[in-house]
């Protein structure tokens, strides 16, 4: 019999974080870091390729546009896959994948091609995050998950800070090639230490009858200080699941739809096109056909919404979406007030936004340890109040707020969102059964790009409102206005998490 795939900890000292399982972090947190660091990278080199490619304008935006869609729509098949052909396999497929989709990036010839390599990037890129995800919670289990995560998100804050910088030193010194041929060798790295480092997939053997599989788990038990979450996997639960062809054909489009109409309104400035309408109302209607495909079909679906049923879940997913949205729009508006206002290059922007990674990864590390041993409503709603606090100063940006104390509300926000990232997904992780986390990590990972997609959207259409009637830097601070009103929402469900440890 093959190993399991479930690193264990020593009997003696189940809670420590053993020099497996550290390992095991080390060599998953290097694919996000690879998919986020291209992103911001490349967005840095888009006026570059155009020239370069001769591009126009409407073809040069699917160079990012085509990689997010293909991100949002393989995201939902991470659970099934990792089921089906093993969760080391396919995170290395993955990896290999954005890799190979690099290197042809780089070799690109014109702007369709490259357009058509951004999206085996996507394919591949969409899938390391939730994959890896499920690998490590299995790992970790749940008395050592917050730590774990802490870990693993430190180096994952610093890539929007690094993208910008590395996009500018690449420009400023090499063609726009290079941003995405430096992947290359980093993902082969990656691939090399992973066919070493990670667990071997799970056996899977026929049953008896139905054609399905079933996992033999290296654990007897579910109550030993290896067995993830304090329960057996279950035989034949999902392994063998067949795909959900249909689920599949009306949820990864319409996620698709969503996510590119809400793109398209940020690009576009507003909701009033036909094409956003169409797309959005388009990609919603297949979307709500999904769910009710989902609802009355027997088998296991692609993204199961049975899970939602459970309060624990469906609260730390719902505040994963809202802080998708509170995140990724005002990262949006951080660089982009830098280099309009401020006039600084996408070097020196990048270098801007570092006091909120150190922030990050500060806090992120000790709210790991916290998370371990307190319930997650205080920490959580703590972390949000600090993220409102470190966020009010930019909302007085037409006043001309001085730069040391833009530069300590950055620090400030970080530590909120540090405080947060931790328990927030410890949570959903532990509202799941072992064999359910794979499926979980797909859902959790499309509503927070979902969500992301939003709040972007939505900053991006009331700062281009505001910038036709209003000075630069006040447009700015009225739109960090929307921005704090999303951070709000996300105290809703935040209002909901479990206030004391069992």
């Amino acid at each position: 019999m093959t190993a399991p795939t479930i690193a264990r900890p020593d009997p003696a000292a189940p809670d420590r974080l053993d020099a497996g399982l550290l390992r095991i972090a080390f060599v998953l947190v290097l694919g996000p870091i690879l998919a986020l660091l291209d992103t911001t990278i490349v967005n840095v080199g888009i006026d570059a390729v155009a020239r370069d490619l001769h591009g126009s304008l409407g073809s040069v935006q699917w160079i990012s546009a085509g990689y997010l869609l293909a991100i949002s729509m393989v995201m939902p098949l991470s659970g099934w896959v990792t089921e089906r052909f093993g969760a080391k396999t396919m995170w290395m497929v993955s990896v290999g994948l954005f890799v190979a989709g690099s290197a042809l990036c780089g070799l690109a010839w014109s702007t369709g091609s490259l357009i058509a390599f951004r999206v085996i990037q996507g394919i591949g890129g969409g899938m390391i995050q939730p994959i890896g995800q499920s690998m490590l919670v299995r790992a970790a289990g749940p008395s050592r998950l917050g730590r774990i995560i802490s870990i693993t998100v430190l180096p994952i804050t610093f890539a929007p800070v690094l993208g910008p910088v590395l996009g500018g030193l690449v420009l400023q010194n090499l063609d726009w090639r290079w941003m995405f041929l430096v992947n290359v060798p980093i993902g082969l790295i990656t691939l090399a230490l992973a066919a070493r480092m990670l667990p071997r997939d799970e056996e899977r053997a026929r049953t008896p009858a139905g054609g399905g599989e079933r996992t033999l788990s290296g654990s007897g038990s579910g109550s030993g200080p290896g067995s993830g979450f304090g329960i057996a996997s279950r035989v034949g639960a999902s392994a063998g699941a067949r795909l959900d062809v249909l689920g599949l054909a009306l949820l990864s489009p319409g996620l698709a739809g969503v996510v590119y109409g809400f793109s398209e309104a940020g690009n576009a400035g507003g909701f009033g096109s036909m094409r956003v309408w169409a797309t959005l109302v388009g990609g919603s209607l297949l979307v709500l056909g999904y769910v009710v495909h989902a609802l009355r079909m027997d088998g296991t679906p692609l993204i199961d919404l049975r899970l939602f049923a459970r309060r624990g879940f469906s609260v730390a997913t719902a505040n994963s979406f809202l802080q998708g949205a509170a995140l990724y729009s005002s990262m949006l508006l951080l660089p982009l007030y830098y280099q309009q206002v401020e006039h600084a290059s996408a070097l020196k922007a990048g270098f801007m936004l570092a006091p909120q990674a150190l922030g990050t990864a500060v806090a992120t590390y000790f709210a790991g340890r916290l998370t371990d041993r307190m319930a997650p409503r205080p920490l959580i709603l703590g972390g949000i109040l600090l993220t409102l606090a470190g966020t009010a100063a930019f909302t007085q940006l037409g006043s001309g707020p001085a730069g040391w104390l833009l530069l300590a509300s950055l620090v400030v926000r970080g530590v909120g969102l540090g405080v947060v990232m931790a328990p927030g997904m410890a949570a959903i992780y532990s509202a799941v059964e072992k064999h359910e986390v794979s499926r979980a990590a797909g859902a959790v990972n499309t509503l927070h790009r979902v969500g992301g997609a939003l709040g972007t959207a939505i900053l991006a259409v009331v700062l281009q409102g505001n910038l036709g009637g209003q000075a630069p830097a006040a447009a700015f601070g009225d739109t960090f206005w929307w921005a704090m009103g999303l951070s709000v929402l996300t105290l809703i469900p935040a209002l909901f998490y479990p206030g004391r440890t069992k």
